[in-house]
């Protein structure tokens, strides 16, 4: 299946510039292509991923990708999705940012058959005069201001600085043209208005019939309607120390069965066959999520590796199970991240003032001891029924942690005081 024919078949096309010219360029060439990204953050997440993983499929046909960390765009501010305009950053905060996406890029992409650059090396020697009179000259303000970035801020007002982004980004594509042999520019819905300018500035000063081509990915929202990306918590990031492997697995394990199909053709490298008999499942068999385990599966290791999908396997069959013991005290800082936590000092103690004097968890001695009595109290995985037992928090975990569970599926985690 040719590239753009595959990327169709996997909902992956929005906007596409002379759609056969380019499905011809890409049977008979290996093409370079570029998706670029400001270093708002020190960290990509999930909605950033998109148009990424679909530069990765071109990298796995062969052809070869180029990413623009935009140190140079980035101290601009793009207008691009927002109503009010950019905070600008200082140097220090831009320079942290691209190390720390650089090295996420090379985790995703490899070494082989890609290429990173800042587009802060070319942009930063332009003066003010080669600006306006090299490429200023070539940008009529009628156009700009029907570009829907820029239309879409008249009311609320937008800056000269971030009026000229979509010439700067212009720059770019004409700079990876000529420098990288570049002829495609990836990027989202909201990307189009900058894209094809970069188009239209290579056509004027290489010629018409100069092979550029754009293409977007439609806005992804999820079937209820809301935004893809978002949970209660914000955003599912990923760099582990935001967002843990195992937060990261479970988001794409409990995603709605109307949108997972949609995902496993976005955000995996599985096949049309093995798409369609997870598609098959979820009609005949929605009870065992096989397309949801699947996925986090797939998605989890293209991120983070083998060795995070085990784990992230592994806390959440303990966690079903209760079989706690098992963990790792790091799995035991994933799983329970965002579950009750209190402090306790490492001391041997009573059960029942552990309990309540020390953890808070139970609301007095008499509970206490009848919880402990029934049998609704797990210390460790532990099923703890002798209400004169003692805790020692130093016996599991490294020391580091005592995991409390009461009844079935009511968890807390004491961190043990250095």
């Amino acid at each position: 299946m040719n590239i753009i024919d595959e990327l169709t078949w996997r909902g992956a096309v929005n906007q596409v510039t002379d759609e056969e010219g380019l499905r011809e360029l890409t049977e008979n060439e290996k093409i370079g292509l570029y998706c670029g990204t400001d270093p708002t953050g020190d960290s990509l997440h999930i909605g950033h991923l998109i148009p990424f993983m679909m530069l990765k499929r071109f990298q796995l046909a062969g052809h070869h990708p180029v990413i623009i960390i935009g140190g140079g765009t980035g101290a601009i501010g793009d207008p691009s999705g927002r109503k009010t305009e950019r905070t600008l950053q200082t140097e220090s905060q831009l320079e942290h940012n691209v190390k720390a996406l650089t090295n996420q890029m090379i985790k995703l992409f490899g070494t082989e058959n890609f290429t990173i650059v800042n587009n802060y090396d070319w942009l930063s020697k332009l003066s003010m005069i080669d600006f306006l009179r090299d490429y200023g000259k070539l940008f009529s303000v009628n156009t700009m201001l029907n570009k829907e970035v820029v239309a879409s801020r008249l009311e609320t007002g937008i800056s000269y600085t971030e009026f000229t982004y979509q010439i700067l980004q212009s720059i770019d594509f004409l700079h990876l043209y000529r420098h990288n042999d570049v002829h495609l520019q990836i990027g989202g819905a909201d990307q189009w208005g900058n894209i094809t300018s970069g188009i239209d500035l290579i056509h004027k000063i290489e010629g018409p019939d100069a092979k550029a081509y754009g293409l977007t990915i439609p806005l992804m929202l999820k079937a209820d309607g809301t935004k893809f990306g978002k949970t209660a918590g914000g955003a599912v990031w990923l760099d582990p120390e935001k967002t843990t492997p195992y937060e990261f697995y479970q988001f794409w394990i409990n995603q709605d069965d109307r949108d997972v199909v949609k995902y496993l053709k976005y955000f995996t490298f599985l096949s049309k066959e093995e798409i369609d008999a997870l598609a098959e499942k979820v009609k005949t068999e929605p009870w065992k999520r096989e397309a949801q385990k699947t996925l986090a599966r797939e998605v989890t290791k293209f991120v983070h590796g083998e060795k995070a999908v085990e784990e992230a396997e592994r806390i959440t069959a303990a966690l079903f199970s209760g079989d706690v013991a098992q963990l790792s005290a790091s799995e035991i800082e994933q799983g329970f991240k965002n579950m009750p936590s209190v402090e306790v000092a490492n001391q041997k103690q009573n059960i029942i003032l552990w309990l309540v004097d020390d953890t808070k968890i139970e609301p007095s001695r008499r509970q206490a001891r009848e919880d402990v009595k029934n049998g609704a109290i797990r210390i460790n995985g532990e099923q703890i029924t002798d209400e004169n037992a003692e805790i020692d928090p130093s016996t599991h975990f490294d020391g580091r942690f005592v995991i409390v569970r009461k009844g079935k599926k009511r968890y807390w985690l004491a961190r043990v005081k250095k």
